[in-house]
């Protein structure tokens, strides 16, 4: 019968904790902007002003001696949608215009083009010169121009009904993302970066914000227990936290038509894992630092940069040195990026999904039980 009445007082003190939390998150709007705003700026900003892709890059176009030949293909180089070709009458202009930072990269046609071309199609003297200061997108220009030129070389075999000589003929399927868009590949991404910031920045003040306000020394007196101060400050974020990634998945879903090609269900389950870690994470920081300030500053150089260089989101973890690969293993949001990736683009690959998984658990738990050790009912 004590142990009924335990239980029911446990949960009504719970209950009323809880009830607190929302009405104070209720009453501060900055809460709900992180949760809410937030996820919406941040997508727009990287749906649509952020894009790996290039397209429409300037080049110059450089015909020496006019033809037939080079007429036909400047012009099939103009229908690309990856070009903007301008003209120049000589290279030295063209140099001159990439010194400026108008055009990318320089393409010449040179005087011999066309008998070249006539003679051998594989020896048609074309140059191109590329500005390198962007090694990846020296490297995009330079494999769109390989493109064009074999597509074009193509072209004029057939229109003369000759087979045009390859060493090797490839044939290249994309999967997972067929259409090539970074926007596939950004969005997913962008959502552990959300969830990131809702569970930790949030959580990390929470605990500062009462030592704050002084109303620390009025749980302590309570009957509450630790973790009952813990659990009623978890639950009230982790429903805020899951309202944001529902309004996050859906901008993802029908304003920048990301496929989801997994279960709705297991992207539910393991954002909910992630979110989980992350409050963990923020709680973990909000019981060392006492000052709202100082809590919302390690939050962001503890969770929020790490998320972003270290998880895979922007930079390919395979590409890092060993020693920041092995330093990856302790952020969070690699496991949730991976998932996230894989569920939107692959499906239910579990493979992936499930080692990703027990890397969370391993997480939540030790941030959870860290943050269970270093809450005390004592003022010091």
């Amino acid at each position: 019968m004590s142990g009924d009445l335990h239980f029911g007082g446990s949960r009504m003190r719970l209950r009323g904790l809880i009830r607190k939390e929302f009405l104070q998150i209720m009453r501060d709007p900055s809460s709900i902007a992180i949760a809410f705003l937030m996820p919406i700026f941040l997508l727009l900003l990287f749906g649509y002003g952020v894009s790996l892709d290039s397209e429409h890059i300037p080049v110059a176009l450089v015909v020496e001696q006019p033809s037939t030949d080079t007429t036909d293909f400047a012009a099939a180089f103009g229908q690309s949608r990856y070009f903007q070709p301008v003209m120049y009458a000589s290279s030295s202009e063209a140099e001159h215009a990439m010194m400026a930072g108008k055009v990318n990269a320089i393409l010449v046609l040179r005087q011999d083009f066309a008998q070249h071309l006539n003679r051998n199609n594989d020896d048609a003297p074309i140059q191109l010169i590329v500005n390198g200061v962007d090694a990846n997108s020296a490297r995009i220009i330079s494999g769109y121009v390989q493109g064009v030129w074999g597509t074009w070389l193509e072209h004029a075999a057939l229109e003369r009904g000759q087979a045009l000589s390859m060493p090797v003929n490839m044939i290249t399927r994309v999967w997972f993302n067929s259409e090539l868009r970074s926007r596939n590949f950004l969005v997913p991404g962008l959502v552990a970066i959300i969830m990131t910031l809702i569970g930790a920045l949030l959580t990390a003040m929470v605990m500062s914000r009462e030592w704050e306000r002084g109303t620390m020394e009025a749980l302590l007196v309570t009957p509450l227990s630790m973790s009952e101060v813990i659990l009623g400050k978890l639950i009230p974020y982790f429903i805020l936290g899951m309202g944001g990634l529902l309004l996050a998945v859906c901008m993802a879903l029908f304003l920048f038509d990301v496929p989801l090609r997994g279960s709705l269900w297991v992207l539910i389950a393991a954002s909910a894992l992630f979110l989980i870690t992350a409050l963990g994470m923020g709680l973990l920081i909000s019981t060392i630092a006492r000052s709202q300030f100082v809590a919302g500053l390690v939050a962001l150089i503890a969770t929020f940069l790490p998320a972003f260089l270290l998880s895979g989101f922007l930079f390919d973890i395979g590409s890092m040195p060993s020693v920041v690969q092995a330093i990856t293993h302790i952020v969070a949001a690699r496991y949730y990026v991976a998932i996230l990736q894989t569920v939107f683009l692959a499906g239910n690959v579990w493979s992936i999904i499930l080692p990703n998984v027990l890397g969370l658990i391993v997480l939540a738990s030790f941030f959870l039980g860290i943050t269970w050790r270093k809450s005390r009912k004592r003022l010091d």
